[in-house]
């Protein structure tokens, strides 16, 4: 099992690479995407915080604009977008078809969603790193989670930093 993030790596366990086969992942990568910060598409923001009940009168000015790659990516050169497939993450909320900033500068810690290889398949998954053991949990009761041995392959790509999906 090769265990790096691209990152320096340092939390994950390594082991000698081996391979095997396990069909176990469901909520897969459909897409990888590059950012594009050429763009400089501002939308305005309100700064007027928007109630969920009855609008408010004071909130009919624009204060700025929105750059969304200010917000959603914090290191350019490490951060890539993928397309999900699939319902194990739902609890999480990811779901089918949304798209996902990964940011390959962030080392995985225990709890982090993670875009990670295993047996040569992209998943999105939870990491759970106990006792120098891996765990790539689903958000999802009906899947099992995939303990990671040393006769895999595998390799985490990046942590999740932001879900995007339409309502």
């Amino acid at each position: 099992m090769r265990s790096s993030n691209g990152a320096g790596g340092g939390v994950l366990p390594r082991f000698e690479s081996r391979k095997a086969r396990i069909q176990v992942m469901q909520t897969k990568v459909k897409i990888v995407y590059k950012p594009d910060r050429s763009t400089r598409h501002r939308q305005p923001i309100f700064m007027a915080k928007v109630p969920a009940g009855f609008p408010s009168p004071a909130a009919d000015y624009e204060e700025d604009k929105l750059d969304l790659n200010k917000h959603l990516i914090r290191n350019p050169a490490a951060t890539f977008f993928v397309r999900v497939t699939g319902d194990s993450m739902v609890k999480a909320g990811i779901q089918d078809g949304d798209l996902l900033v990964v940011d390959r500068s962030i080392k995985p810690r225990d709890g982090n969603v993670v875009i990670a290889v295993v047996n040569g398949e992209l998943t999105v998954k939870r990491i759970r790193i106990h006792k120098n053991k891996l765990t790539l949990e689903a958000e999802n009761e009906n899947y099992r989670s995939q303990q990671i041995n040393e006769e895999m392959e595998f390799e985490v790509w990046g942590v999740v930093s932001n879900v995007i999906h339409a309502l």
